[in-house]
């Protein structure tokens, strides 16, 4: 896997080895990250997750160590090592050294690593509803991206692929559906495009707000809400939103079989159209 790596002022061709057993990341799981992507010299929303990862930093308790136009600065010099064609997953990270439960505020380290990761297949994937749910936000530090939410949508992941699916949709705590393991979902009915409240149990995605403004450029009606298992069973569409594959159909729920609907074919064309406003090269 090809790949850049910064870190404590350096760039690395391989994966620095940067933590170990008596760090507080190590143990208590104080890590923070974000992802971008760069496709086609392309970072779309670059700004915006780099934002963000400061923001998960100061959740978790500690303070960022980096201005946000230094990290973005940083992603777009990794990104430019590299071959333009090369299709990369960009993930600038913090992570606390000290402390025993709490983390030490004044510890953080930042690395970033931008390595190859192809995009997905745009033609769509299969989803069940899974055990595993979304804690509200007085259960987990769910206003942050930290790397401690995700063992439990490995989990989800691991099952729905043992059940033959790609991925899972997770309910939050009062049976409302929350979200895809990693990604935002969407639904469209009649037309009309829905999503889920965003009640803090879920990460309210930079590009599900992406997706936002531009359906409302369409002229698509959005409306944010609570959605059950049988709206998304009985919905016209499903398509989901997320950095990793940005806007992808759902072509199987359950044991119900669908083809990509005109809005999320609309939706990922207007999105790969605004893309290109955010040439590195």
């Amino acid at each position: 896997m090809a790949g850049v790596f910064f870190y404590n002022g350096d760039w690395y061709d391989e994966s620095p080895r940067v933590t170990g057993p008596m760090d507080h990341s190590f143990w208590m799981a104080s890590t923070v990250f974000d992802g971008a992507r760069s496709f086609q010299g392309m970072a779309p929303d670059l700004d915006k997750h780099c934002a963000r990862l400061a923001r998960s930093a100061k959740a978790l308790g500690f303070e960022p160590t980096m201005e946000t136009a230094e990290v973005i600065d940083l992603c777009k010099q990794a990104a430019r090592k590299l071959p333009k064609e090369s299709e990369l997953y960009i993930r600038p990270m913090y992570f606390a050294r000290g402390g025993f439960i709490d983390p030490e505020p004044d510890s953080a380290e930042f690395i970033l690593a931008v390595y190859d990761s192809p995009m997905p297949d745009a033609s769509g994937f299969s989803a069940h509803f899974a055990a595993e749910r979304r804690p509200a936000r007085d259960m987990a530090p769910t206003d942050a991206k930290a790397s401690c939410l995700y063992p439990n949508s490995g989990r989800a992941i691991a099952a729905a692929r043992k059940a033959g699916f790609d991925n899972a949709i997770l309910m939050d705590a009062n049976d409302n559906v929350a979200e895809f393991a990693t990604s935002n979902i969407w639904t469209v009915k009649d037309g009309v495009a829905f999503t889920p409240a965003a009640t803090g149990c879920f990460l309210a995605g930079i590009t599900r707000e992406r997706v936002k403004i531009l359906a409302k450029a369409a002229g698509i009606e959005v409306q944010e809400t609570f959605m059950s298992r049988d709206d998304v069973m009985n919905a016209d569409e499903i398509f989901n939103s997320g950095n990793f594959g940005k806007i992808m159909p759902v072509t199987r729920i359950e044991d119900r079989e669908l083809q990509p609907g005109p809005v999320a074919k609309k939706l990922r064309k207007m999105y790969m159209d605004f893309a290109r406003e955010s040439q590195l090269f």
